[in-house]
């Protein structure tokens, strides 16, 4: 994990978001949270990383 990167992957009650080892948030579906972790890269001018349900990434997006 870089510094800087957001990542959306499956949580015990839905999906989160994460920055490093800190937790941003959490959603029920992976679409309301994949909006709310691109915005948050968005707005870090960073990387939004999003992980398919068995953790693998499914893709990665750079907003530098």
């Amino acid at each position: 994990m870089a510094p800087g990167e957001i990542h959306t992957k499956p949580g015990p009650k839905g999906w989160r978001n994460t920055a490093g080892t800190r937790h941003l948030s959490n959603h029920k579906t992976k679409a309301l949270a994949e909006k709310a972790g691109r915005k948050v890269a968005m707005k870090r001018s960073g990387a939004h990383v999003v992980h398919k349900q068995d953790g693998s990434v499914s893709r990665k997006a750079s907003y530098r």
